[in-house]
């Protein structure tokens, strides 16, 4: 049995210690296959306040921000000698995001997150990464 050739890679990031470690393999793993690295990052509900979720200004300034940042992953990854890079920003539940709306919309042949989540209420009842593995229809690599 051959090995599919992994042609598109995600991968996760949320800035804690494990997504950092997820994001430097991605790069990694897309040179070596030459692969196109999609690079996602979520703004999760659960961090916000009633009134800051009502807020449409503070939402948007908060999607502002994560648009910028992600760019900086971007930047990275292109510096790294990736070929072809792209972002791409969800919002809601991070894993539930990803799994749901996210890979069927990119369709990657492998998923690399961190084992854990800077973000979120989940970090204390339940992991992202566990979720994603279990649901996920693409294979998933998880780091630590």
């Amino acid at each position: 049995m051959s090995e599919k050739k992994i042609n598109k890679i995600l991968v996760g990031v949320d800035d804690s210690a494990d997504a950092l470690l997820a994001f430097d393999y991605a790069i990694k793993r897309a040179k070596e296959e030459d692969a196109e690295l999609l690079i996602v990052s979520v703004l999760e509900s659960d961090e916000l306040s009633v009134y800051q979720a009502m807020d449409k200004d503070y939402i948007h300034g908060k999607r502002e921000d994560l648009e910028k940042h992600i760019l900086d992953y971007r930047e990275k990854a292109v510096e790294a000698g990736v070929n072809s890079v792209r972002t791409i920003i969800g919002e809601g539940d991070a894993g539930e995001t990803i799994v749901k709306d996210i890979i069927p919309k990119v369709n990657p042949d492998l998923l690399i997150i961190g084992s854990e989540s800077k973000r979120g209420l989940r970090r204390h009842f339940g992991s992202q990464a566990a979720y994603m593995a279990k649901y996920s229809p693409t294979s998933v690599l998880v780091i630590r």
